[in-house]
């Protein structure tokens, strides 16, 4: 059985990102190739009812509407997630004792699921995202390392070819990641500590710079967001517990604002959505939740959108767009 995390012992070294459950994550999104949107995202629940799941979620973006999708090869939690129009590509996370090396490809069209491209070392607590063509998926906490890495994998879709992308700035995990089609946005999560640091990651030449930087230093966030701007749910802040806030983060010109706050206060949460929503999982709230927030990418709105079905944190998320192709 895997206990609840520990607040005040932030590596969890025996147990674990998730972008921030990294995951995290983190899913990504946007309009799709031919011009049509995203339809539909995948969500790992990840930890629920004293134990790793393999349960996904079909969540419609049009209706909010909630069914069960192809479950995972394994049950997991802490894990993160990125794709295409096509298929979602969901990296485990914890498993057993330790991360483990195991992708799923996750095809839309029928839910169903089998392996994919291995990560490059067993991790968990990463986060991801990606274009059309790759994921990138920052691999978090090392098993066997002792702690986080700057190792990130790009993912090839179209042959589940994996090789290594540019490392992160600084070591890290339990961060969160949202981008569009040139360009990943990596919140570094925990650090040293809480960290505010982002990392820009061209997908083109692999190049990594840093970014505007979060509001509050914070990890075990989640983010998602279309072809202009990513949103960042912060999740823990440094000296305050698990907050409300998210950053709304414009690629353009790297600045970074806040965003419209969520429903509750939640860490260990995860995100997808399309070139107009978001739809945010909170993860843990004053327990693990079932309640899931739609965010309006316009007007900064956030309403509560179709709930899970079953109470959960540290899952992981994707949607079937591609994130600025043909906006």
């Amino acid at each position: 059985m895997l206990p609840k995390p520990s607040l005040s012992e932030p590596d969890m070294p025996a147990v674990i990102t998730r972008g921030a459950f990294s995951a995290k994550a983190f899913g990504f999104t946007g309009k799709k190739a031919g011009g049509s949107d995203a339809t539909i995202g995948i969500f790992a629940l990840g930890y629920l009812c004293g134990v790793s799941s393999t349960t996904r979620n079909k969540y419609t973006f049009s209706n909010d509407t909630v069914g069960t999708g192809g479950v995972a090869t394994a049950a997991s939690a802490y894990g993160s997630a990125a794709g295409n129009s096509t298929r979602g590509i969901f990296a485990l996370g914890y498993v057993c004792i330790c991360g483990v090396t195991t992708r799923n490809k996750y095809t839309y069209a029928c839910c169903s699921v089998g392996t994919g491209g291995a990560a490059t070392a067993a991790s968990r607590y990463g986060s991801a995202a990606g274009n059309s063509t790759k994921g990138i998926f920052a691999l978090g906490f090392g098993c066997g390392v002792g702690g986080g890495v700057t190792t990130r994998n790009k993912y090839t879709y179209a042959c589940c070819s994996v090789g290594t992308g540019g490392v992160a700035t600084t070591a890290s995990y339990i961060g969160s990641a949202a981008g569009n089609s040139t360009r990943g946005i990596f919140a570094l999560g925990y650090t040293t500590g809480p960290s505010t640091t982002r990392n820009k990651y061209t997908y083109a030449c692999c190049s990594v710079g840093t970014g505007g930087a979060a509001t509050t230093a914070s990890y075990q966030g989640s983010a998602a967001g279309n072809s202009t701007r990513g949103i960042f749910a912060l999740g823990y802040g440094c000296g305050v517990g698990y907050v409300t806030t998210r950053n709304k983060y414009t690629y353009a010109c790297c600045s970074v604002g806040t965003g419209g706050v969520a429903t509750a206060a939640s860490h260990y949460g995860s995100a997808a959505g399309n070139s107009t929503r978001g739809i945010f999982a909170l993860g843990y709230t004053t327990g693990p939740s079932t309640t899931r927030n739609k965010y309006t990418y316009a007007c900064d709105s956030v309403t509560t959108g179709g709930i899970a079905t079953a109470a959960s944190y540290g899952g992981s998320a994707a949607s079937n767009g591609t994130c600025g192709v043909n906006v």
